[in-house]
């Protein structure tokens, strides 16, 4: 945790409304584009996000920074994500603790401006790929991939072992790579 930030939460946790605000500032981004990417709707991921910063005004009395102020704030909008789609812990939960093999990722950069729209429409379809998956699987790879959360980080946030965390993550990009060949295939044979 930056110094910064332990001395804003420090200064909130006394009731000062203006180090509580720096917070927000810091992290309103990142909550509002997890709610977003799980919940699917601008607005209710918007409601989302004021709640979460007020139930964090609420129990930052409770923060012992055992935890990334980060991770704690996620693990409160990831609640209320529960609270919003219950069958997300439900399938989060599904997963078990299977063996995991990881595919190296391989994307070389390209200085071909039509290689570049290829990698931008490629681009497009993963995003389109992910709004698509189950709120369990997008859950996990937006906490992996947009808000950069450990393994670890993400295992406290869903409050799951490490294991089914893993194992959720390796379905979700099986998924995805999947999604992404067939796609691939499409667009050669319309080619």
């Amino acid at each position: 945790m930056a110094t910064g930030e332990s001395d804003l939460i420090r200064r909130a946790q006394s009731g000062d409304t203006e180090a509580f605000g720096a917070l927000v500032t810091r992290h309103e981004r990142f909550v509002y584009n997890l709610a977003l990417r799980v919940i699917g709707d601008a607005q209710e991921a918007e409601d989302l996000a004021q709640e979460a910063f007020v139930r964090a005004w609420l129990a930052l009395a409770n923060f012992r920074g055992q935890a990334q102020f980060r991770t704690w704030l996620f693990r409160i909008v990831t609640n209320l994500c529960y609270n919003r789609l219950p069958g997300l812990r439900r399938e989060l939960s599904a997963f078990g603790d299977d063996c995991l093999m990881e595919a190296p990722d391989d994307a070389p950069a390209n200085a071909d401006p039509a290689a570049s729209l290829e990698a931008s429409e490629q681009q497009a379809n993963l995003h389109r790929e992910i709004d698509g998956l189950p709120e369990s699987y997008r859950l996990l790879i937006v906490l992996r991939y947009q808000q950069e959360l450990s393994y670890e980080e993400i295992a406290s946030v869903v409050n799951l072992p490490l294991g089914t965390v893993k194992t959720g993550l390796f379905r979700a990009k099986e998924r995805l790579r999947l999604a992404l060949r067939n796609y691939e295939e499409t667009t050669i044979w319309t080619s």
